[in-house]
C-alpha cells in the first residue's frame, strides 16, 4: 500500500507541462486499443489472413505509442526536458524518409489495385496501415542508429 501512495505522490509531483503529452499517447493507445477490441469481438464472420494482419499491426503502433510513452513518462520523472534538440531531430528526419517512402507505397498501392479484387475502402486502410507501419521503422532505425553528423 505504501508503494502505491509513494508512486500516486511521484505521478502528482511532476512537472505536470511535460506530463501532457504522455498522458495525450496513453489515452489514445486506450481508445484505440478499445475500440479495435470492439472491432474483433463484435465481428459476426470468421476472420481472414488480412484482418488478423491489420489487427497485428495496429497492436505494433499501439506498443509503440506506449513505449514513447512511457519513456517521456520517465524523463519528466527524472525532470529531463520533454524534447531536446536530438529528439526533434530525430522525429524529423523520421517524418521526411516516411513520407518520402510513404509516396512510393502509395504508388504501389495504386498498381495494385487493378490486379487485385479488394473494396477500396480496404486498400485505403492497408495504405494508411503501412504509413504507421513505415513511420515506425523508420522510428526505431533513427532512434537505435542515431543521425550522422552533417
Amino acid at each position: 500500500m505504501l508503494y502505491i501512495s509513494n508512486f500516486m505522490l511521484d505521478i502528482f509531483n511532476l512537472n505536470p507541462e511535460n506530463m501532457k503529452r504522455s498522458i495525450v499517447l496513453f489515452i489514445v493507445a486506450a481508445i484505440t486499443l478499445a475500440t479495435t477490441a470492439w472491432w474483433f469481438f463484435s465481428a459476426s464472420t470468421r476472420f481472414q489472413l488480412y484482418d488478423l494482419l491489420q489487427f497485428g499491426i495496429i497492436v505494433m503502433v499501439v506498443g509503440l505509442a506506449i513505449f514513447v510513452g512511457y519513456k517521456r513518462l520517465v524523463s519528466a520523472k527524472r525532470g529531463e526536458p520533454a524534447e531536446d534538440e536530438l529528439s526533434k531531430h530525430i522525429m524529423r528526419r523520421t517524418a521526411a524518409w516516411s513520407y518520402y517512402i510513404s509516396l512510393y507505397l502509395w504508388l504501389v498501392i495504386m498498381y495494385v489495385s487493378d490486379k487485385v479484387k479488394l473494396e477500396i475502402h480496404s486498400l485505403i486502410g492497408a495504405g494508411i496501415l503501412g504509413m504507421a507501419v513505415v513511420f515506425t521503422i523508420c522510428w526505431l532505425v533513427f532512434n537505435f542508429t542515431g543521425i550522422k553528423n552533417e
